[in-house]
């Protein structure tokens, strides 16, 4: 691949540029901005490698955040509040597979030969129009190649998040891991074990969100070893449905994981998901998957059991059977309605009861038996009838 001559880099990019090189600090474009530019896919934000350290970046910027400072990275906001992270050169001292202490005052050389892979290992200059590509990375990117730089058996140990990074960008772009890429990632597998839940979380739902085949982000995971330790419920991929594969990124990551696991409750706690999406999780699992039949009242009856879990439980249907199901039309013709599916939607509340003289559990009794007859009939769904009804309980 033969570099453009020069990148049409948005104003606001370049003022950050302009700002850092002004103050006497080398600035220059890195990482995945490049690397998806070169393969023209979209993004919104550059990263900078600089030779600025970070209270030098702080005080020249009126609005920063400190989204990673200690290991030199702080994230600068432009006009349009677009956020990009401008990191100091830099090369690691030690490392534990986790965590890495570094020292600035290195060259752009230096650091980019500690990134991962050397697709991300390119820079340009987005004022002078130079590029620095050291370790070949252009050419890896027409070859569809993950490779790591330097050693790759040493980039692992520095950060075993890299292996599943790896398995991210192969199935992101339809790319093959290098052979001794391949082999020293397997090797160092067992090193995934040491990693924080929150990093594996983010890179697993990130892959399902953007690999071009959900199928083969399947196999990488369990190929390279990372399944075994982390996702021990994850489906074989001769076992996914064809459809899984057909919907286009960016996909509902929480959606597939519940269609890709045994026991995606379990999954999402361990790899420390949000509450909400746990609770997404059981409520899918908890089911039913679909109404007892596809007429109206079935579908009410069903809609009322599964409440927030209907449109996921609808998805997943889909996805496994390929084809929307039957019931997926009353379904929008019972919301659209406006049909009342909970004790909530009753012409009348516990208060009402209350003032007819029921009390006690017998009020929440009474507020069910009357969700039955409206689930059954939505016309019977005014005050004065629920009223007449609820009189002939007490």
């Amino acid at each position: 691949m033969s570099f453009p001559e020069r990148l049409e880099v948005p104003e606001e990019v370049l003022e950050i540029a302009r700002t850092l090189e002004r103050a006497g600090h080398e600035a220059w474009c890195v990482g995945g901005a490049l690397r998806d530019t070169l393969l023209q896919n979209p993004h919104s934000d550059y990263d900078f490698a600089t030779s600025a350290r970070p209270e030098e970046v702080q005080a020249l910027f009126r609005h920063t955040v400190a989204v990673g400072v200690k290991h030199g990275t702080v994230g600068v906001l432009d006009r349009g509040r677009v956020l990009h992270e401008v990191t100091t050169f830099r090369r690691d001292v030690a490392t534990d597979g986790r965590h890495a202490v570094v020292e600035y005052g290195v060259r752009l050389e230096e650091d980019l030969a500690r990134r991962d892979f050397t697709i991300n290992a390119i820079a340009y200059h987005p004022l002078r129009h130079e590029w620095r590509d050291p370790f070949d990375g252009a050419q890896d990117l027409v070859r569809g190649v993950v490779r790591a730089v330097g050693d790759p058996a040493e980039r692992f140990r520095e950060d075993y998040l890299r292996i599943l990074r790896a398995v991210r960008f192969a199935a992101r772009f339809g790319f093959t891991i290098e052979p001794d890429t391949w082999l020293a990632a397997k090797a160092a597998a067992p090193g995934l074990s040491r990693l924080s839940a929150e990093r594996v979380r983010d890179e697993w739902l990130k892959g399902l969100g953007t690999a071009r085949k959900v199928t083969e982000l399947v196999e990488l995971w369990t190929d390279i070893g990372a399944a075994a330790i982390w996702l021990p419920e994850l489906r074989g991929a001769g076992t996914l449905p064809p459809a899984a594969d057909a919907v286009s990124p960016p996909r509902d990551a929480v959606l597939l994981t519940i269609l890709l696991t045994t026991n995606p409750e379990e999954v999402l706690r361990r790899l420390k998901a949000s509450n909400a999406d746990i609770r997404r999780a059981a409520a899918a699992a908890a089911g039913p998957a679909s109404p007892s039949a596809n007429d109206p009242t079935a579908v009410r009856r069903w809609l009322s059991s599964v409440g927030d879990a209907a449109d996921d439980l609808l998805a997943l249907w889909t996805l496994r059977h390929a084809a929307e199901p039957e019931w997926a039309g009353p379904m929008r013709a019972v919301r659209e309605r406006g049909d009342p599916l909970s004790r909530t939607d009753l012409a009348i509340t516990g208060r009402d009861l209350q003032a007819l003289g029921a009390s006690g559990r017998r009020i929440g009794e009474i507020l069910g038996l009357l969700l039955e007859r409206v689930l059954t009939a939505p016309e019977l769904n005014s005050r004065d009838t629920l009223l007449a009804l609820a009189r002939e309980k007490l």
